[in-house]
């Protein structure tokens, strides 16, 4: 059995809790300004982790990953869209689909700016030392948010990619693109298994870290 460094797996819990907060409210927020305020009616547009919290997606799933020594990664409650209600339907739609992700590449740019201007004084036995423990949070920040990013912008619905690529191809291959839909995790649980996810995952995140700063 691997050793668990337990304040490790919290701390990284409270970071993708916190992340996956904000990748939710973005899509809701986003949504509400581009005319459909059903997400914002139902308490969405908000930084409470507990309206977006998906027992599965939002605490399991990543507990078991700090565990196994996965990639943390995992997913929250789905925002609800009247695509109906969007001023320009489609456009707007690949939008609200894009905000999510997005949010979480600010955040990791965000963590990254303050790691790089963060002075890390070395430790010394007996002292307190802030710099070291804020430089782990940092750093686990920028990765979490890297990971929940391309692992979001993967093109199978229903993660964001997919419903970015449903919404820009043409109407009749949407369509038939959207058919895919039903079996959306059942595909990515076989990239899990099989290995195939890391292929996809880890180029786009190794590329990202390269152009932070």
């Amino acid at each position: 059995m691997p050793n668990i460094d337990l304040a490790q797996v919290f701390i990284s819990f409270i970071v993708l809790l916190f992340s996956l907060t904000v990748h939710e409210m973005a899509h809701a927020w986003t949504a509400d300004r581009l005319g459909d305020p059903t997400a914002r009616l139902l308490g969405r547009v908000s930084l409470n982790p507990i309206v977006h919290a998906d027992p599965i997606g939002t605490v399991l799933f990543p507990l078991l990953a700090s565990i196994g020594g996965a990639p943390l990664i995992g997913w929250a409650k789905p925002v609800p869209v009247n695509v109906g209600r969007l001023r320009r339907q489609r456009r707007d739609y690949v939008l609200v689909a894009a905000a999510g992700p997005a949010s979480n590449l600010v955040l990791a740019v965000g963590a990254a700016s303050i790691l790089r201007l963060l002075p890390v004084s070395p430790v010394v036995l007996g002292e307190s030392n802030v710099s070291v423990p804020l430089a782990s949070l940092l750093s686990g920040a920028m990765q979490i948010n890297l990971l929940l990013a391309v692992f979001n912008m993967i093109p199978i619905p229903p993660l964001d990619g997919g419903n970015v690529v449903g919404g820009l191809l043409p109407r009749p291959l949407a369509r038939q693109f959207d058919l895919v839909r039903p079996y959306g995790f059942l595909l990515l649980y076989a990239l899990m298994l099989t290995g195939g996810l890391e292929y996809l995952i880890a180029p786009p995140y190794h590329l990202l870290v390269s152009w932070l700063p």
